[in-house]
């Protein structure tokens, strides 16, 4: 069956970094786009970015632009995010999500606080 099981989130105060990492099985992972997205407390799900089958072409929100990176490792089943000066606003549960079947692992979550 498909997993996608997310690990890497924590607590960090503003300016930190954080790397969460996720790990796919159950489907052939390097034939689909992957996406993070994020569930702040009290907000609704938001688009972090995503990243093609192959990781060539990236695209990110703007609100994370030019402070998160996404990158895939196929030959692991691996999708990761490096998140760089990390901001209050960027506190939330984070998801890896397969850009095609829609399927999500259970989440990790990430605070920022001063």
């Amino acid at each position: 069956q498909v997993q996608l099981v997310e690990s890497g989130g924590g607590l960090v105060q503003p300016g930190g970094s954080l790397r969460l990492s996720c790990a796919a099985s159950g489907f052939t992972f390097s034939n689909y786009r992957m996406m993070w997205v994020r569930l702040p407390p009290g907000k609704g799900l938001e688009w972090v970015g995503d990243i093609n089958s192959s990781g060539d072409t990236i695209r990110y929100g703007d609100d994370v632009k030019g402070r998160f990176t996404i990158s895939r490792d196929n030959a692991k089943n691996t999708l990761l995010l490096e998140m760089n000066n990390l901001k209050p606003e960027d506190t939330a549960v984070y998801f890896c999500e397969n850009g095609a079947t829609r399927d999500r692992g259970q989440g990790t979550q990430v605070t920022v606080f001063s």
